[in-house]
């Protein structure tokens, strides 16, 4: 799941920014993600890059450690004239500032960064389809899944064989990376699928989760590498 997931909004000097979209609720889910590309123009992405150092990545700025338990950490990550800058913050979005233990001007510097990163992620109407040109799949062994309807159809795996290089340390799974013809076969398979589909490589069936690369991704090492 961590080598698999994709940034909440990734923004491109050439003002494109990357989200994934609404995916319909029903399961089991699509087997592709909904990923949406929408343009901005390089005065927004300029002032996004002074907002942000402004908000305090990079920088030496007190978030605070609130008192809660198993929440994700969010990191922001800016490319600045100056080299690249990087602030962690635990909690951002589950800490509840009226009861998270944080000072005024911690929950006031948390604030900005919500507000940076709501300001990225509202659903914009001039957003289009992400066009994919390559994409990594993590697979691991089939298991029938628990509450699934019926049995689910095997689908024959069109790209190269699985599992691939492995993922993690001790862990039967591993990720192949799709390019040039391949992404189209692997694409239009994953248009009939679903995200529990049972696909069979090399003799085996798998389950694979597909992960669209981005355009500064080329391969399955960068997903592991972040």
């Amino acid at each position: 799941m961590l080598a698999g997931r994709f940034p909440v909004v990734s923004v491109y000097g050439d003002g494109r920014v990357i989200t994934e979209g609404p995916v319909v609720a029903i399961y089991p889910g699509p087997a592709l993600p909904n990923i949406q590309v929408r343009r901005i123009s390089s005065a927004e992405v300029d002032s996004l890059v002074e907002r942000a150092t402004a908000a305090g990545v990079g920088a030496a700025t007190d978030f605070g450690q609130p008192p809660v338990s198993d929440a994700p950490s969010t990191r922001i990550t800016v490319l600045t004239d100056g080299g690249t800058k990087t602030t962690e913050v635990y909690a951002l979005n589950e800490a509840n500032a009226a009861a998270s233990g944080l000072t005024e001007q911690q929950n006031a510097a948390r604030a900005k960064l919500r507000d940076l990163i709501d300001s990225l992620t509202v659903p914009a109407t001039n957003a289009e389809t992400y066009p994919v040109t390559a994409l990594a799949a993590i697979a691991s062994p089939w298991v029938a899944a628990d509450g699934a309807p019926g049995k689910q159809p095997e689908i024959a795996w069109p790209g190269p064989q699985l599992p691939g290089t492995a993922v993690g340390s001790g862990l039967d799974t591993g990720c192949v990376t799709v390019t040039g013809a391949d992404t189209a076969k692997v694409l239009t398979a994953a248009a009939k699928a679903n995200a529990i589909t049972p696909w069979s490589s090399g003799g085996k069936r798998w389950t694979v989760m597909l992960r669209p690369l981005l355009p500064d991704e080329s391969s399955c090492a960068d997903l592991q590498a972040s």
